[in-house]
């Protein structure tokens, strides 16, 4: 799964995105129901804030809402299915953290792109309106099995899409089977990770020494 991630570095998103983006703070410990910075088309592409956790169109009512998709069943799914026909949409990231099993603790690790660049997660969003008319704009973040990097750690892994995948991944015209080709590991020797505080346990903790190696 992924269930927290950074969005430390702010500095290249315009330039790396070709997009004009709000003025935001740096974000080293992002969490669920946390509203985050997503990128998604409807006539062009465009940066808006969407709640993490997504509500379907159709629930009867508001709830926390799922967080990540699976990969494997995601077009199956009647949370998600919509959603990964028409809605879909970048998540901008430069790191996400996972947490390996132990004793006395669980120790949290960090894992980066080697370059220390921002990338994309590959997401899904979807609208749910309160019946007085209120509506809220939620997304989730699609996981895909662990590479080699990070399956001693967890054998889940967020899905992080290449700069050509992300064209295709908006796209309008991008058929069920070629969505899903997207939907793999990312190589893992593209990656590096570390281990970090246990600061990180706390969303309540959002400063840089979160993110600093232990």
């Amino acid at each position: 799964m992924c269930g927290r991630f950074t969005l430390s570095d702010i500095s290249n998103l315009k330039s790396r995105y070709q997009l004009d983006f709000p003025d935001i703070e740096p974000s080293y410990n992002i969490a669920p129901g946390q509203e985050i910075l997503v990128i998604i088309r409807k006539d062009v592409p465009h940066v808006t804030l969407l709640r993490w956790g997504l509500i379907p169109f159709w629930s009867k009512e508001k709830t926390a809402g799922m967080i990540n998709a699976r990969a494997e069943t995601v077009e199956q799914k009647p949370t998600f299915k919509h959603s990964f026909i028409k809605q879909r949409c970048l998540i901008p990231a430069d790191g996400f953290f996972e947490w390996k099993k132990g004793k006395p603790r669980k120790k949290p690790y960090r894992f980066i792109m080697k370059d220390e660049k921002v990338f994309s997660f590959a997401g899904l969003w979807d609208a749910w309106t309160f019946p007085e008319g209120k509506t809220i704009y939620s997304c989730a973040i699609i996981t895909t099995a662990a590479n080699e990097l990070i399956e001693p750690i967890h054998n889940r892994m967020p899905v992080i899409l290449s700069p050509e995948a992300e064209k295709a991944w908006l796209s309008k015209d991008a058929g069920v089977q070629t969505l899903k080709g997207l939907l793999k590991p990312y190589p893992s020797e593209l990656m590096d990770s570390y281990e970090v505080a246990d600061l990180v346990n706390s969303p309540r903790n959002n400063t840089p020494q979160v993110i600093k190696p232990v």
